[in-house]
């Protein structure tokens, strides 16, 4: 287990719906720090490298419509295997197959209004940090020069 950085984003749905507070807490309740956050209104050609892999997909072009659709809250996380428990907490890309208490399985019921994004791997979860953020928008727990209170 180490400490990594991951890339989850809230998808126009999630934040339409009013649940970035619930999925920011989920992820803190866990003990998670949030390394960057900004409510961001990308543009296609944004959206269309961040989904590049998918491009050759049918449903690529209604996704980057649906992403193009409303505001998205990007944000980084940071703390021990941030990217695989992550994804545990969203849940299965499809909510229907999603357990309840995770994200998509609490907030969401179809696959192309899923709520939220995560990296896949720590390899993808660096290519979207540095695609959604700058170097100087994060904020590193991992070179911090003072410990926090609750930790030894």
């Amino acid at each position: 287990m180490t400490s990594e950085q991951t890339f989850i984003a809230i998808k126009p749905d999630g934040v339409q719906r009013g649940l970035v507070g619930p999925i920011i807490s989920r992820f803190e309740q866990r003990g998670y720090k949030l390394a960057a956050i900004k409510l961001v209104t990308p543009g296609r050609e944004h959206l269309e490298k961040h989904y590049a892999d998918l491009s050759d997909k049918p449903f690529f072009p209604g996704l980057i419509n649906y992403m193009l659709s409303g505001p998205i809250c990007a944000m980084v996380w940071e703390g021990r295997d941030a990217v695989k428990t992550g994804r545990v907490l969203l849940g299965a890309t499809n909510p229907l197959a999603s357990a309840p208490g995770t994200i998509r399985g609490d907030y969401a019921i179809d696959v192309g209004r899923n709520v939220c994004h995560g990296s896949d791997s720590v390899e993808n979860a660096q290519k979207e940090i540095n695609l959604w953020f700058s170097e100087e928008d994060l904020v590193s727990y991992k070179q911090a020069q003072h410990s926090w209170i609750y930790e030894k």
